[in-house]
C-alpha cells in the first residue's frame, strides 16, 4: 500500500508495513458508527461555511457528497476497502473521490481525535435513549405483574432461607425500583455524554475561527466541552455508561436466579413459558430455563467490559493515545448485550404462570410468623428484646414437638406468655402477616396499590 492513501502520510518515507495495517485498523467494528460521523461532518462543513473558512459553494458540495455517501452505506451500495484505517477515513477517502479536491477542506479545523470523540458521544447518547425506552418496557412489565399478584402470597428469603410472607405483587415492585434506579442513573449520564467535543482538534483546539456552538446547536447538544485536553482524553463516560450496563445486568440477573429457583420442582412456584425455555438432546423430559441463564451469563461478559475500559483508562498520559480506540468494541458489546436481554426478559416474565397455591403454603412454613407473634407480645407491652426471647422458645418448642405456630394450642402459648388470647391464631396466619406490614415501603397489599397508583402518573 502506498503512503500516499493515508492523510497522514506525508512525513513518512516508507509505507505501513501490512501487519501494522490489520493491527490497527478498527472499520471492522466501527463502521456502525457511520451514520454519526456523516451527521457530525455536515454539521462541522455548516459551520466552515458559516465562518467563512470555506465557500458556501464548497461546503454545499461537501454536505451533498456526504448524503450522498450516507445513502450508498444505508442501502448496502458502500464498498469498504482493506487501505481504510477507520470509518472517519473511509468516509473521507470516498468523499474525495465523489466531489474532487474540495472534500479534503472537510478536515479544515478538526483532527480525528475530535471526530471519534464526536462519533462516539453521538452513538452513545442515542444508545441510551433507546436502552431507556427498553427499560421502561420493562418495569410496565414488572408493574402490570405487581398489580395482576398483587394479593398473591409468596415465601421471602434471607440466606436463601424461609424469612416472612410477602406478596408477589411486592416482590415484582422491589425490581421495579432497581430498574428504576437504572433509568436515572442513565439520565444523570446522558448529562455528561451530551457535550459536544468538535472543535477540540487534536488536543490544544484550532487557530482557525471555528464556531464549536454552532456546530452544537445543529447537532442538538446542549453544550460544548470545557477543555481541548480533556476533551480528546476522556472517556470517563464510555466507563459510566458501562458501569451503569453492568448494574442493570445484575439486576435482570438476580431476577432471573429467583426464576431459575422458583421454576424447579424443588420450589414448584412458577413455570416459564415453552417459548422461553428448551429441552434437553438426551433428556426428553426436560424443560431448562436457558433464556434466564444465559441472562445471567451474559452479566459477566458486561462486567467484563466494564474491567476492559478502566484497565485502558488507568495508565494514559494525557492526551489522546491510540488505546482509546480500544474503547468501542466494549462499550458496544455491553450495550448490545444490555439491549438484547432487557428485551428478551420482558417477553419472558409477560409468560410466566404463577403456582399460587403452593406459594401460599410455602410462605406459612418455617415459623415464618414467629415476628408477628413477637410484634402481637409489644402490643400488649411486652418489650421487644424480651418479646423476641419468648417466641424463640416457643419456636423451639414447637420444633421439639414437630407442630406449627398454628397447630399448638392457646393453653400452650400461654406457657410461655400470659398475654397471649385467642386473637394470637389470627395475628399469624399469613393473610395477617403481610397485610399488617403498611408501614411505609411494607408489602401490605394497600401499599402495592399505592405505589402502583403512583407509578402511573409517572
Amino acid at each position: 500500500m502506498s503512503k500516499k492513501t493515508k492523510p497522514w502520510g506525508g512525513r513518512f518515507r516508507e509505507a505501513t508495513n501490512e501487519q501494522v495495517e490489520r493491527f490497527t485498523a478498527s472499520l471492522h467494528y466501527d463502521r456502525r458508527l457511520f451514520r454519526y460521523d456523516i451527521d457530525g461532518s455536515i454539521a462541522h462543513a455548516k459551520m466552515l461555511a458559516h465562518q467563512d473558512i470555506i465557500t458556501q459553494e464548497e461546503s454545499g458540495a461537501i454536505v451533498k457528497g456526504l448524503k450522498g455517501i450516507l445513502k450508498d452505506i444505508e442501502e448496502g451500495r458502500f464498498t469498504f476497502s482493506d487501505e481504510d484505517e477507520d470509518i472517519h477515513m473511509a468516509v473521507e477517502k470516498a468523499l474525495i473521490e465523489k466531489i474532487g479536491e474540495v472534500g479534503g477542506k472537510l478536515h479544515t479545523g478538526r483532527s480525528r481525535n475530535d471526530q471519534v470523540a464526536l462519533s462516539v458521544r453521538m452513538y452513545a447518547r442515542e444508545e441510551i435513549r433507546q436502552i431507556g425506552a427498553a427499560l421502561e418496557r420493562l418495569k410496565n412489565t414488572l408493574a402490570g405483574l405487581a398489580r395482576a399478584e398483587k394479593s398473591t402470597i409468596v415465601p421471602s428469603y434471607t440466606h436463601l432461607q424461609k424469612a416472612q410472607p410477602v406478596l408477589l405483587g411486592h416482590y415484582f415492585l422491589a425490581y421495579w425500583e432497581m430498574f428504576h434506579r437504572d433509568a436515572d442513573r442513565l439520565n444523570d449520564c446522558l448529562h455528561r455524554v451530551n457535550r459536544m467535543p468538535l472543535g477540540a482538534a487534536a488536543l490544544a483546539g484550532t487557530s482557525l475561527p471555528i464556531d464549536r456552538s454552532f456546530v452544537a446547536r445543529l447537532l442538538r447538544f446542549p453544550q460544548v466541552t470545557a477543555n481541548s485536553m480533556d476533551t480528546v482524553s476522556d472517556r470517563d463516560y464510555v466507563a459510566e455508561i458501562i458501569f451503569v450496563l453492568a448494574l442493570i445486568m445484575m439486576h435482570m440477573s438476580r431476577l432471573c436466579e429467583d426464576m431459575i429457583l422458583w421454576s424447579t420442582d424443588e420450589f414448584r412456584y412458577l413455570e416459564i413459558s415453552d417459548a422461553f425455555t428448551t429441552g434437553s438432546s438426551i433428556m426428553p423430559q426436560k424443560k431448562n430455563p436457558d433464556v434466564a441463564e444465559l441472562i445471567r451469563g451474559k452479566t459477566g461478559r458486561v462486567y467484563g467490559a466494564l474491567t476492559t475500559i478502566l484497565t485502558i483508562l488507568k495508565g494514559l498520559p494525557m492526551t489522546y493515545n491510540r488505546d482509546l480506540q480500544e474503547d468501542k468494541e466494549p462499550l458496544f458489546d455491553a450495550i448490545d448485550t444490555v439491549k438484547a436481554s432487557l428485551d428478551i426478559l420482558a417477553g419472558m416474565l409477560e409468560g410466566v404462570t404463577f403456582n399460587r397455591d403452593r406459594m401460599k403454603a410455602e410462605a406459612g412454613l418455617g415459623y415464618s410468623t414467629a415476628t408477628d407473634a413477637a410484634e402481637y407480645l409489644v402490643r400488649r407491652g411486652v418489650p421487644f428484646r424480651e418479646a423476641h426471647g419468648i417466641i424463640g422458645r416457643l419456636v423451639a418448642y414447637c420444633i421439639g414437638a414437630k407442630r406449627t405456630l398454628s397447630e399448638i394450642t392457646l393453653e400452650e402459648y400461654r406457657r410461655f406468655h400470659p398475654a397471649f388470647d385467642e386473637d394470637i391464631f389470627q395475628a399469624i396466619s399469613v393473610e395477617s402477616s403481610v397485610n399488617a406490614r403498611e408501614s411505609a415501603g411494607g408489602t401490605a397489599e394497600r401499599n402495592i396499590l399505592k405505589k402502583l397508583s403512583e407509578i402511573e402518573e409517572i
